[in-house]
């Protein structure tokens, strides 16, 4: 795909965004083909993003579909990534206003603070060195909302492209001794106006959040690509990806790790 077609499709769903006006699919000539196209209007709409808005900043990467059962939502078989972005984030215990959003999910998430740039030389890596590279662990909850009116129709290439549907992120208390938690079966429990939605746990991530991370690492470093200090990486959802709407009361519970609240007005 030529430059121009790359820019066509970025900025589609960048007003798209914008606009809150969602599209039924990118016109054939823009529409990415393979992985390299759609992360590269990833990589353009990004840059519109922080252009839109000269505060704003990329504070990490998102990590979408670690979970079988959030694959067969939108009909993918592997994981991809994108951007969170400073501007789209928040504390918990915070509000957001549900028209700045079309149709938004909620996905309650494992989430690390990298304490050190990774050396692209020593990829593949480790589980071990991927340990050994993480600062903190936190409590989150993605809001993801796709551009198109059914992303379970769009495939993966479409989703990447729209900085894979990444919408908000919102985190909780960091926790810097990673020995207190057993991420290997770690519950979550995801109350929707006081009343439990589902219970997720930490193995729904590729069987742990550490090896979504790790995923991600060995991602970028294939092309040519690393994480950087204090980067926050979110590794993807406990659960199904959940609707929510206008007036919920959301809480992500992580036990000892903390809760997420979120009043969605």
């Amino acid at each position: 795909m030529n430059i121009d077609n790359l820019n066509k499709a970025a900025d589609i769903l960048f007003n798209s965004r914008i606009n809150l006006k969602r599209i039924t699919k990118l016109p054939k000539e823009c529409s990415p083909k393979n992985n390299n196209e759609a992360y590269a209007i990833q990589n353009i709409l990004v840059d519109k993003y922080l252009i839109e808005n000269q505060k704003n900043i990329v504070i990490g990467k998102k990590i979408g579909c670690t979970n079988k059962e959030a694959q067969k939502q939108i009909n993918v078989s592997e994981p991809f990534y994108g951007n969170i972005f400073l501007h789209y984030s928040s504390n918990s215990n915070c509000t957001l206003n549900s028209n700045l959003f079309a149709k938004p999910f909620m996905e309650p998430e494992f989430s690390f603070k990298i304490k050190k740039e990774f050396d692209i030389s020593e990829a593949p890596y480790s589980l071990e060195k991927i340990y050994k590279c993480i600062d903190l662990v936190l409590p989150s909850i993605e809001i993801v909302d796709s551009r198109f009116q059914d992303w379970t129709k769009v495939g993966i290439n479409n989703i990447i492209a729209d900085n894979a549907a990444n919408a908000y992120w919102i985190h909780g208390n960091e926790t810097n001794n990673l020995n207190l938690f057993n991420f290997n079966d770690h519950p979550v429990v995801v109350y929707i106006n006081d009343k439990i939605t589902y219970t997720g746990n930490s193995n729904k991530v590729l069987n742990n959040p550490i090896n979504s991370l790790r995923w991600l690492i060995n991602k970028l470093a294939a092309k040519g690509k690393i994480l950087n200090k204090n980067d926050y990486i979110s590794t993807g959802t406990c659960t199904p990806a959940i609707p929510i709407n206008k007036g919920d009361n959301i809480c992500a519970d992580f036990g000892k790790l903390g809760k997420i609240k979120l009043n969605f007005i």
